[in-house]
């Protein structure tokens, strides 16, 4: 992509593969391009390793951080997994969520590798009780399991997908996951940013097809009776932009139908 803006001129020319668009700066699609290409270039300079949520590194852009905010404050649930734990930022966010509005609700984090300092750091957390670890393939029969196990017949469940991010693997944790989920919540696919990544210079030419995006279109294609992707309503906005900014493109998986299996 290239970009030519001229804030006097009130122009943006916008080219994209031998294709020019000239458009209004101070515009909504002159903000959606501006908006692209510094997702982009923050995604390669590692703009989200910057950030932490009381105390641990959380590893997100702002805006998904309260964009999800906004999710759980509407949706309550009882109980949040979320596969891919890293440093355990984003565990410690929904758990600090649950109990400033009143829930007993638990978080759970599943991973294929819980590292020791990050385990001592996230136990040792004041939140610590709101969470518990499941260490192992999100994608493992028995890791799966494990999770059903920490699931009541009467929860609410939100269900986030963080962990490997390639078609195949985020496929699978759908088809896993997707029964635990409430009607009326989401699972979510997120990090779909990887397909707009294929010439960046953290990236790779196959993340144009292999990324969570396609897994999750792919997903509702195949469940269109119980799951519908859906970007979660805005709860308030009084400006004249009406997309999210977000690394979580094509990611919200809302369950419309069906019950929730796989629950004790």
């Amino acid at each position: 992509m290239k970009l030519s803006a001229d804030s006097k001129a009130n122009t943006l020319v916008v080219e994209v593969d031998g294709a020019r668009r000239e458009l209004e700066l101070y515009s909504e699609a002159g903000f959606a391009a501006l908006s692209r290409l510094w997702v982009e270039v923050g995604w390669s300079l590692k703009y989200t390793y910057a950030f932490t949520w009381m105390g641990r590194p959380i590893i997100q852009l702002p805006e998904d951080i309260v964009r999800v905010q906004e999710v759980i404050y509407a949706l309550k649930p009882t109980v949040i997994i979320e596969t891919g734990v890293a440093h355990g930022g984003s565990l410690v966010l929904y758990a600090s969520l649950l109990r400033s509005m009143g829930s007993r609700g638990r978080v759970v984090g599943v991973d294929v590798e819980i590292r020791p300092h990050n385990r001592r750091a996230i136990e040792a957390h004041e939140l610590a009780p709101a969470i518990t670890l499941v260490e192992g393939s999100s994608i493992d029969p028995a890791t799966v399991s494990r999770v059903r196990e920490l699931v009541e017949p009467d929860d609410r469940v939100l269900v986030l997908l963080d962990s490997n991010h390639t078609k195949l693997h985020v496929a699978r944790e759908l088809e896993a996951y997707a029964p635990l989920v409430s009607i009326g919540s989401y699972i979510v696919a997120t990090d779909g940013i990887m397909e707009t990544l294929d010439e960046d210079p953290r990236g790779h030419p196959g993340w144009k097809t292999d990324n969570p995006k396609a897994a999750a279109a792919e997903f509702a294609r195949a469940h269109a009776a119980e799951f519908v992707l859906e970007e979660p309503p805005f709860p308030f906005n009084e400006g004249s932009i009406h997309f999210r900014v977000t690394h979580w493109p094509g990611a919200w998986l809302k369950r419309i139908a069906g019950p929730r299996i796989g629950a004790r």
